[in-house]
Order: C-alpha cells, then structure tokens, then sequence
C-alpha cells in the first residue's frame, strides 16, 4: 500500500473519531449506514450504467430471422418493460402494512416496556415506516410475479394457437 492510502486511512480514522465524540456512537452509526447507502446507490448507478452501455444493441441482426408469425412478439415489449402505474393493489397494500406495522409497535411499546405515550407514539411512526415498507414490498413482488405469470400464459397460448394453424 502506498503512503497516500495511510494517509486517508488515517484521515478517515479522524473524522470517525471526532464524529463519534460530536455524534455519540448511535449517532456515528446512523451517519455511517446513511453514507454507506448512498455511496451503494450511486456505485450501483454507475454499474447499471455501465452495463447497460456495454450491451449489444444490434443483437437482432446477428441472430437468424425468426420465422414472421413470431415478429411481433419480439418487438412489442412487454409489460415489464414498460413503464405504467402502480395500479390500486400497492397503495393499499402499503397503508395496510403501515396501519397495522403502527399498530402493533405502539401496542408493543406500551404494553412490554415502560415507555411514555411520546416515545410509544414515535415508536409506532417508526414501526408504521417499515409495515408499509414490507407491505409496499410484497405487493410489488406480487404484482410483477402476477403480470409475468399472465405474460408467459398469454404468449404460450398464442404459441399453441399458432401451432394448431402451420
């Protein structure tokens, strides 16, 4: 390793030391995962733009011709690929996670520990974040399983359809 690399070794050190002492260790914690994720972001930006810079984009050349009933079902994107909204089912999916996350964690903090009403309330904020969060999460997960399953049918009926004809 080369000095200039001790050199910010060191620096780093300092300010992790001096933000410990300001911040606490809770503190310094917190501001460590808040800059770890956004240095993932932006390096997880970088890559996907990257690759998404090093793909072929004249693939379709190279390959043999497909045979023309087919044509259609390679140029039309899919619903994936597209960009649509949400739909109802993620919304409400979230407001129930919300809801019942908020719920359960001030019920939790008042009922297990001797916290006060302000705390229990904070507590249930935090919790209502994250219920949504795993609600918003599963409905996602959901509905893009939901439209693949109903894309491979489609394409797998019209498939057969086609097959029957030739």
């Amino acid at each position: 390793m080369r000095l200039e690399t001790y050199t910010w070794l060191a620096v780093v050190l300092g300010v992790a030391c001096a933000a410990i002492n300001w911040l606490g260790l809770a503190g310094w914690m917190a501001t460590a995962v808040v800059l770890l994720s956004v240095a993932a972001h932006v390096a997880g930006n970088a890559l996907g733009t990257r690759m998404r810079e090093a793909t072929d984009r004249d693939l379709a050349g190279r390959i043999r011709p497909s045979p023309p009933q087919l044509q259609p079902l390679i140029n039309s994107p899919t619903h994936l690929e597209r960009r649509s909204r949400l739909g109802l089912l993620i919304p409400v999916s979230a407001g129930i996670g919300a809801a019942c996350g908020g719920i359960a964690g001030t019920v939790s903090l008042l009922s297990f520990t001797s916290r006060s009403l302000a705390g229990a309330t904070l507590g249930g904020l935090s919790s209502a974040v994250i219920g949504g969060l795993i609600g918003f999460l599963g409905a996602s997960f959901v509905e893009i399983l939901r439209t693949s399953l109903r894309e491979a049918i489609a394409a797998e009926r019209s498939s057969a359809i086609r097959g029957r004809r030739g």
